[in-house]
């Protein structure tokens, strides 16, 4: 097992692909672990109000947050997974390059699984962005026109 330095070189260009893939999946987690911050600073706030007086559209509000939340939750999980996934990748790339065993299955199963987590993320986020959206529209204050004496 004697590893020249061109060996070293290659086998960081394969990993080049996987490493690009980590930073956008780092930045997906960012982007959902934010809205579930507001999320749950949304919902601690009315569940404060709850405590002062009921109010059917707090609890409204608060069943739109849940719903987000486990979305949310569920994005999380399968960005995680994919960040995982491309780890693996990265490492059985070094794994048989250096050892000379054909993981070359492995490395494709694990690539698709992870492209596959990371797809089905961004729909639990579109999801989530439409229940978000739809809420919004439903509370809307609609804008008077302002009475004129004459």
């Amino acid at each position: 097992m004697n590893i020249q330095l061109g060996d070293i070189g290659h086998i960081i260009q394969l990993a080049i692909a996987p490493v690009f893939l980590l930073t956008g999946v780092c930045t997906n987690l960012m982007v959902l672990i934010n809205r579930l911050a507001r999320i749950i600073d949304r919902s601690r706030v009315l569940e404060d109000r709850l405590d002062i007086a009921y109010s059917d559209n707090y609890l409204n509000e608060l069943d739109v947050l849940y719903r987000r939340s486990h979305l949310i939750n569920y994005a999380i999980t399968l960005s995680t997974a994919c960040g995982l996934f491309v780890c693996l990748v990265i490492a059985l790339l070094f794994i048989g390059d250096t050892t000379n065993v054909t993981l070359d299955k492995y490395i494709a199963g694990l690539f698709v699984a992870a492209v596959i987590s990371l797809i089905f993320s961004f729909g639990f986020l579109l999801r989530e962005i439409f229940i978000a959206s739809a809420a919004m529209r439903s509370h809307r204050h609609v804008r008077r026109t302002p009475k004129t004496t004459e």
